[in-house]
């Protein structure tokens, strides 16, 4: 009897973690800034922190997740370790869980890996432009692998073909600034082709969707000048409106 009683403490133990863990995982998804935190562009430039998303979508499969020195997701399987030192603002969001590893694992349409953008895994960002034209996406990863580098962007709920398939080969292992679109005949991306035309002055919403999970994600940056390349940590935010959070607390070199 009292072995069936120390069994039974053990198993309300063991559920009691399980639901400690998940329910700060799902925490760790969610936003941490309002809806009315805007983001803004001057001269051509604009700058967003991946983690400042006001709302995230279509996360029943997969989701993103932030990670920062006191935040670490248990969400499935998650191979690598967290890589906070380097990143902007010592946080940054990955898709998890991370189930296709390396080229071995099987791809799995529509749960580890999805050509079609705007179908898994949607994070939103307001911002105010006041300069319309083409905008050129750069975006700042971390990738340590063959199947955690491809990213969608698209606009005010569209998906235009050249935000689609951004894609990172350069860079293993270290936080990593690149604008690259992913074609039949060049796997590791065409420079200049990851773009969005804004038309209008004004508000729009910038989204990113979930290409390949395990996809780890810092910072982007919005520019008219095709030249233009980030270095470091890139340019900070300028918000139009609205309150930015704390920063995250630093993290020292591993």
């Amino acid at each position: 009897m009292h072995r069936v009683s120390q069994i039974l403490k053990i198993t309300i133990l063991i559920v009691l973690f399980g639901q400690l863990v998940q329910g700060q995982s799902t925490k760790f998804n969610a936003p941490i800034v309002s809806e009315e935190l805007v983001f803004e562009e001057k001269e051509g430039l604009l700058a967003v922190e991946a983690e400042h998303f006001y709302k995230q979508i279509k996360s029943e499969i997969r989701a993103w997740y932030r990670t920062s020195k006191e935040e670490t997701p248990r969400v499935g399987r998650d191979e690598d370790e967290q890589h906070c030192f380097g990143a902007s603002n010592n946080a940054y969001i990955e898709i998890l869980a991370d189930e296709r590893v390396t080229h071995a694992d099987k791809i799995v349409p529509g749960e580890n890996f999805t050509n079609e953008p705007g179908l898994m895994a949607v994070v939103h960002y307001k911002v105010k432009i006041n300069t319309p034209g083409r905008y050129y996406v750069w975006v700042r990863a971390f990738s340590t692998g063959s199947e955690d580098n491809g990213l969608h962007v698209g606009i005010n709920g569209t998906w235009p073909e050249h935000g689609q398939r951004m894609q990172w080969c350069d860079g293993k292992g270290s936080w990593t600034w690149d604008s690259k679109q992913r074609t039949k005949e060049v796997h590791c991306g065409v420079p200049n082709q990851i773009y969005l035309d804004i038309e209008k002055p004004g508000l729009h919403e910038i989204q990113f969707s979930m290409r390949e999970d395990g996809f780890e994600f810092d910072k982007f940056i919005l520019t008219t000048n095709v030249d233009y390349k980030p270095k470091e940590e890139g340019l900070e935010p300028i918000v139009a409106q609205g309150i930015l959070p704390t920063p995250f607390p630093k993290v020292e070199a591993p």
